[in-house]
């Protein structure tokens, strides 16, 4: 903390405070000393932690945490919905109460839309990363087709594009057809126009913000591994279990019933819930022995897609901060 404080003191104000870093590196608790002793407030980046509900699984600050200092976009959307996007997020005024925004989250699509300008404005009054408004329903009849068929549609229109996504990633390959649908010009072509803008990089377009002053916790993988293991194990002294069944029979078992049930979208797609399934939905008729052998296996999947995600983190902040592996 003390050499944030001494880089933040160093007579530059800065426009926003950015914290990034891995999923258990100390981000949150960062954020809240700068808050108080810069008068600032922080803004969650992370799309999880909008929803209400699954506090445990998806590691949300406590109240005592929050009475430290204010906290921002937690907790308000409601778990069945599935349309709140990274545009809504990114649209947000940051100084609209005159406080440093102190942006604080592991989601990286997240970051990217306050730092740099990524989105494209298709005209049609929604930008790409949307999930609602107008072309919402053709992306989603997109989506329906699967991602090889759709990777075919888009090396029609866009090969440029169609190399760079995997052929499996229908989400992404759905959103640049759309952009397409919406213009009529490639989204690659788009994403080399913003680059090409003054103050654009090969990273992306310019920055929306001048001034940020922006922090990369970091530690070495095999500490940050003894740690998350640690917290899941932590997470299920304060009832994790317990907190994935009440959400499960709220809110996901009616779902499963009329084979609606989606892990890909909104909340339900949080790191830890479908690691549970097999174990949520064992029917009565399973002996106990098995249902605890259910809740082992899912105990030790959390524990590895936790590590596996705190390093597709870690290699965002490389490529996108960095450019170099190397570093």
């Amino acid at each position: 903390m003390a050499a944030a404080t001494r880089v933040l003191q160093k007579g530059i104000s800065p426009s926003i405070v950015v914290i990034l870093g891995a999923t258990g590196t100390g981000k949150s608790k960062l954020a809240i000393e700068i808050g108080k002793r810069l008068n600032g407030e922080i803004i969650s980046a992370d799309s999880m932690q909008v929803y209400k509900g699954l506090d445990i699984i998806t590691n949300k600050v406590t109240e005592e945490e929050q009475a430290q200092c204010r906290h921002h976009m937690i907790s308000f959307v409601d778990p069945l919905v599935s349309g709140y996007t990274v545009v809504d997020f990114r649209n947000k005024d940051m100084h609209r109460r005159k406080k440093l925004p102190i942006i604080v989250g592991g989601t990286n699509y997240y970051i990217e839309s306050i730092l740099w300008k990524v989105l494209i404005d298709t005209g049609q009054g929604s930008d790409t990363e949307s999930e609602k408004g107008v072309g919402s329903e053709s992306k989603a009849e997109l989506e329906k087709l699967g991602g090889p068929e759709l990777h075919r549609l888009l090396k029609e229109v866009d090969p440029d594009m169609a190399a760079i996504l995997h052929p499996h990633d229908g989400r992404k390959i759905a959103r640049s057809l759309q952009v397409f649908m919406d213009t009529g010009v490639p989204h690659s072509r788009l994403l080399e126009e913003q680059r090409g803008q003054d103050g654009g990089d090969c990273l992306g377009g310019p920055l929306r913000f001048q001034n940020a002053c922006i922090f990369w916790l970091h530690c070495k993988t095999n500490a940050l591994d003894e740690r998350l293991d640690k917290r899941v194990d932590q997470m299920l002294s304060l009832g994790l279990i317990n907190e994935l069944k009440d959400f499960h029979q709220r809110f996901n078992e009616k779902k499963i019933k009329e084979n609606s049930q989606d892990y890909q979208h909104g909340i339900f797609q949080s790191i830890g819930f479908k690691e549970f399934h097999e174990y949520l939905t064992a029917s009565e008729n399973v002996s106990q022995e098995e249902r605890d052998k259910l809740k082992i296996k899912g105990i030790e999947s959390l524990k590895q897609v936790t590590r596996r995600y705190a390093r597709k983190q870690n290699k965002w902040v490389r490529n996108r901060f960095l450019k170099s592996k190397s570093h």
